[in-house]
Parts: C-alpha cells; structure tokens; sequence
C-alpha cells in the first residue's frame, strides 16, 4: 500500500538507497510504500527548478497546477525486481485520488548516468524525446555540476559554470548527457491533449545502445561522442549519508545535511 509519510522519514530512506540523495526543493508529496507494514520504497511527487517552464514548453496552455513531477523514486534492495513498477502503480492511483483535478504526471530518466527509464516503460508511460543536460569531469574522473564551480587557491570549491579559459586551467572536461522525457495522463480525456503538444509523444521506447554522450575535454573547442559512462559513478556522499544519518535524526532535520 502507498501512503503519506514524515519528510524526515522519506529523506532518510532516500539518502541510503538513491544515488542522488538530495531531495528536490519543490517536493510536495512523500509517499512510502509498505508490504506488511513495512517501508520498503518511497516515491516522491511536485516540480523541478523550473516548474512552469517545464510544462508550458510541452503544453504551452497548460500551468504548474495541472501536473506532477516525480522527484525521487528508489526501493529497498530486498524486494524483487519489477518492484519499482508495481510500487508506481499503487503512487499513480492514490495521486489520482489525492488529486483528482491533475492532468499529468511527468518525469525524467536519467541518461548522464546511464538510464533510460525502464521503470517508467514497463509502466507505460509516453516517451517524449530527449534533452542534452550537461556536467563536468575533473582529471580523476570524478563528476561536478556545472553551477558549482569556482576557482580557489585550493582547487575548486562551490560557485559558478566555467569559462573555456578556466575549465583548461582547472583541468575540466564537459560531457553532455541526455534526459528522456516521460508522461503519464491520469484519464482518457487528459491523453488527447499529448496532441496538442510540443514533442510527439509515443510508446516507442529509447534502449541501451540509445546512450551516448558528448565530451568536450580541456582546451578543446570541439566535442567528441562516446557510447561509454565518461566518468565515476560516484557513491561516496551515499557512503557519507549512511554513516552520519543518525546524527541528523537526532534533531528531526536532515535539512542542511543536503
């Protein structure tokens, strides 16, 4: 069964099993999903940063308040596989109930490390296209986003997206990722508006070799194409978060460790 849960409660299940653990701003709904009385998956639902950007450049007509976003979505994992999509399912039908003027729920895949949204296929949703996001690769592999660079004495510390000069000087490379759009309609009267839009919407799914990514290494002007991950998946804030969760618990705010 799916029903509302504590922030604190879904930041915390999120932090150890998600390999983003930062909880988006805008979330407006913290579901948990239970078997026997036990949380073992939470699904999240509201905006990303641009919430009226991102549904009027899809629905030019259409506002925030006619649809949601997933934000975080992850499973213990104990459960079986297809879990995800059985847990979605049950989130989609009590949305539906919670908030039955909605018109869409939408979400991205993941593809700068490596998704393509199989989860939101086997659930049938509507693939919309992609979009190029980008990210930064120090020497070491190690990835960093864009709007968190600056320079220092020390190397690179939080602050703002390098210039061509300064990505040399730090040694960055740019790669460029894809988004793969998803789309869900809460009803049959909902669906005919996916023609009024912007992308073409289908059930025509991206794979694995729909992958790729671009990189433009330092001092270069040009970007190369690859098939592979160009950097390292890196879990160490997952490690960071388990090891320090309970410390942040203790004063029901895990607020600022994010």
């Amino acid at each position: 069964m799916i029903k509302e849960i504590h922030k604190i409660n879904a930041m915390n299940f999120v932090s150890k099993r998600h390999y983003s653990p930062v909880m988006p701003k805008l979330t407006k709904y913290f579901c948990g999903y239970f078997v026997k009385d036990e949380l073992v998956g939470v699904i999240t639902f509201g905006w990303g940063t641009r919430p009226k950007h991102t549904i009027q450049k899809l629905f030019p007509k259409l506002d925030t308040q006619d649809y949601l976003e997933i934000g975080k979505m992850c499973m213990d994992d104990s459960m079986p596989r297809n879990s995800e999509t059985q847990m979605l399912s049950c989130a989609f039908s009590w949305l539906k109930e919670k908030r039955p003027d909605l018109k869409f729920l939408f979400t991205w895949a993941d593809g700068l490390v490596g998704k393509v949204g199989y989860v939101y296929q086997a659930f049938n949703m509507f693939y919309g296209g992609y979009s190029w996001t980008d990210t930064y690769v120090t020497k070491s592999g190690e990835k960093i986003h864009p709007r968190t660079i600056q320079e220092k004495k020390d190397g690179l510390a939080y602050g703002s997206r390098p210039d061509f000069e300064k990505r040399e000087r730090l040694g960055l490379s740019r790669v460029k990722g894809k988004q793969f759009r998803y789309i869900l309609p809460t009803n049959k009267k909902w669906k005919k508006l996916l023609k009024t839009s912007t992308e073409s919407w289908s059930q025509s799914y991206p794979k694995d070799n729909n992958l790729s990514w671009k990189i433009k290494k330092p001092g270069e002007e040009k970007y190369i194409r690859t098939t592979k991950i160009p950097f390292k998946l890196n879990y160490d804030d997952l490690k960071f978060n388990n090891k320090n969760i309970s410390k942040y618990k203790s004063n029901n705010s895990l607020e600022h460790f994010f």
